[in-house]
Order: C-alpha cells, then structure tokens, then sequence
C-alpha cells in the first residue's frame, strides 16, 4: 500500500485532534469515562469473537444507551469542548482599544491590590474574561464598569461592604462588575479544606476560559485557577506573568475584520 503526502496529511490531522481532545478531558470526569467505553468497545468485540451472543448484545445495547447517557451527563464538557473549538482568530470578539502603557498600568493597579488583600487576610476572587463570555455571570452581580485601580479593588472587597460577598468581573480592562454568583466545582477530589471561594473560582474555569484569582480569608494565600485546575501560593512574579500574558493578549487578538485584514 503507497502512502502519499495527502495520507501523512490525514493521518497528523486526526493524531493532532485526539491529541488536543486528550488535554480538553485530561484530569477530568470525561477521561474515566472515555476509559469506560474502551472497555466496554474491547470486551463487545471479545464476546463477539467467543460468540457470547446474550452478552454481546447486552453489551451491544448498553453502548447504545450510553451514547444518550453520554449527552446528558456530560453536557458541561461537551459545551467546553465546543467553546474552545469555537475560539478561533477569524471570528475573535472585538476587545476594546487600549495602549500597552495602559495595560501595564492596569496590571500594577491589580497587583498591589491583591497582594495588600492578602497581608490583610481578606477573602476575594477576581474573576479575568477571556474570549469565552461570561455576560450570564456579571448580570448576577452589580454593574460598576469602573477603571482598574488598587483603591477601587480593596474597597469592594473589605469586609462587611455590600459587594464583598462574590465575585469581580474584569471584562475588556475594566471592572465590569462585583458580587458575581459563580457555579461551584462538582470536582469530588479537591482537598477538603478548600472553601467555597476557591470552589467559585475553579468552577467558574470548567465552563469558560476565564481566569480565577483567590485570596485566602484564613491564610491570605493566592491562588490562581484556569482550565479547571487550581494552583496556589504563587508569588507575585507569577501572577504578573499570568497578567501580562493575557491582558496583552486580548489587546494583540482584535478581530481580524476589525483591522480589515481580509481586505487589505
């Protein structure tokens, strides 16, 4: 058998969309249940090669059911895998116009504030919009649409004040909004010890591509959430990192129909 270019083309397409499937279901429920049907796969065509007719079709109908099952009970996974294929370049949402000198600024406004929260010990989760809407969030909260500044930030989150109990949106360098309801994880292995807060955030990153920060009322450590997975007690030098690099990022990916690229 010839195997041309248009075969090694095929064949790395195919590899490369399994492969990208693999780490959208990595370390969650959807991997055990991938493990399920490739057993029940391999053992449908065992009993069919020992001609165990009643369990293959037992087996054979349960693969058949499973697939309906598979809809409903992963829908939430479904739904991420389809966002994330959905965010492409061609088709990027405009993001508002900022110059890089603001950005920096924005970044450092957010740094002080969440390092002065952590010293203090109070509690907060600040919630980044990637390309991923998270309009049905904010629309739980209080509308501020207020510039990024440390002042603004620590003030919303002091205890006792009507919009420290939530979430904050940033949405396009802008706090969008404040005291944001967030569904929580339905992750049966994090440790015990973690509350509803850092819940919030990891949740809130399994159904978009946002990203959490959380303050830590009883300790004042930060961590930090995306795609699902929570990392904590990062320094400072990280978060910035995280900042810069998507922040800026928003500003670089406008629609390319907004620079008129196509039509240059």
């Amino acid at each position: 058998m010839n195997i041309g270019i248009l075969d090694i083309i095929d064949i790395t397409i195919v590899a490369y969309a399994f492969y990208k499937l693999y780490m959208l279901i990595k370390e969650t429920r959807a991997e055990q249940l991938i493990k399920g049907i490739f057993v029940l796969i391999v053992s449908t065509k065992v009993s069919e090669y020992l001609q165990f007719h009643v369990v293959n079709w037992v087996l054979k109908n349960t693969m058949q059911i499973g697939v309906i099952a598979f809809l409903i009970v992963f829908q939430p996974e479904l739904r991420r895998a389809l966002e994330y294929i959905g965010r492409t370049k061609l088709i990027a949402r405009p993001i508002g116009e900022f110059e890089n000198e603001d950005i920096d600024e924005a970044i450092e406004e957010m740094l002080e504030a969440i390092f002065s929260l952590s010293r203090q010990k109070i509690g907060s989760l600040i919630i980044i919009e990637r390309e991923t809407g998270i309009n049905d969030i904010i629309q739980t909260g209080t509308i501020v649409d207020g510039k990024i500044t440390r002042q603004l930030l620590i003030n919303i989150f002091i205890p006792n004040t009507p919009l420290h109990d939530g979430a904050l949106v940033i949405k396009n360098n802008r706090i969008k909004a404040a005291g944001c309801f967030l569904p929580l994880t339905e992750n049966k292995y994090l440790n015990k010890e973690l509350g509803t807060r850092h819940r919030a955030g990891i949740g809130i990153t399994e159904k978009s591509d946002c990203i959490s920060i959380i303050v830590s009322e009883e300790t004042g450590d930060i961590s930090i959430a995306e795609n699902g997975k929570l990392y904590r007690r990062v320094s400072r030098e990280y978060i910035q990192k995280i900042l810069k690099n998507n922040l800026k990022k928003q500003n670089e990916n406008k629609s390319i129909f907004k620079r008129g690229g196509l039509f240059k």
